[in-house]
């Protein structure tokens, strides 16, 4: 951060180098990760060095290359379990899944993305919608949107204008209007519907957490096959059953 007197930019690299798997999951090899990581090969060298001295990265298959190391593990351990929003909502997510039958996620707002902390699956899961941990755009998802329909619409607008909005599958909204009238549209009923954006055959309810001011800080989710139920039955269905477990979780002073 130019002119920030107090920012480690060391720091900054080796976090980097740790951000690298984001960007391609897997073995990564130091040439490879130098690259993503956007610096030249020795610093990458010295940068991994250190991590994997200390757990954060470990070596691949054979001895060659590098993967997250189980450490990283430990600090999601620390996130998680230090967050008494996250304490609250687990048994509201349990509870939730036992008498739907349906997958029940709970997300920490985070502007522009969601990040899942508590996840409960159903019959029917592909392995990434099971994990803590994974991130999503805001703009996108059902309970993104009905966060972004309690905050002011030039705020809403401003973050669009910055959005780096990506298709996760054909039909995946990313025209700016259109998503601002699905906003509205959770501004006006309470809770957001989402159709096939993230996975295909999905059909997805959000209803937003606020703090004791207002603002968004995570999201109840509860989702569905569209194989199983039309979107609109859903919605009537389980829209009241999210928006009742939000409201129990509403008044925290953030996502703590």
């Amino acid at each position: 951060m130019p002119g920030d007197r107090l920012f480690v930019q060391s720091l900054q690299k080796g976090l980097a180098l740790l951000e690298a798997f984001g960007k391609r999951p897997g073995e990564l090899s130091l040439n490879e990760l130098a690259t993503l990581a956007g610096m030249d090969r020795s610093a990458a060298q010295r940068m991994a060095h250190t991590l994997l001295k200390l757990g954060y990265l470990e070596r691949g298959a054979q001895g060659r290359g590098y993967t997250p190391g189980r450490r990283i593990l430990d600090r999601s351990f620390d996130f998680l379990r230090s967050r008494p929003l996250i304490e609250r909502a687990t048994p509201l997510v349990i509870e939730l899944q036992r008498s739907t039958g349906e997958r029940v996620d709970f997300s920490l707002f985070d502007g522009h993305s969601i990040v899942y902390a508590v996840r409960r699956q159903s019959k029917r899961e592909t392995f990434y919608a099971t994990l803590a941990g994974r991130r999503l755009p805001s703009f996108n998802t059902a309970g993104g949107r009905a966060c972004l329909a309690h905050l002011p619409r030039p705020e809403v607008e401003a973050m669009l204008a910055r959005a780096d909005l990506l298709p996760a599958t054909p039909k995946t909204i990313l025209d700016p209007d259109a998503l601002l009238a699905r906003i509205e549209t959770a501004r006006r009923d309470g809770f957001a519907l989402a159709q096939e954006e993230m996975l295909l055959g999905e059909v997805v309810v959000g209803a937003a957490v606020v703090d004791q001011e207002g603002r968004p800080v995570a999201a109840m989710h509860i989702s569905g096959s569209l194989a199983e139920w039309p979107a609109t039955r859903f919605a009537a269905r389980f829209a009241p059953l999210a928006l009742e477990a939000a409201r129990a979780l509403a008044g925290g002073r953030g996502a703590g």
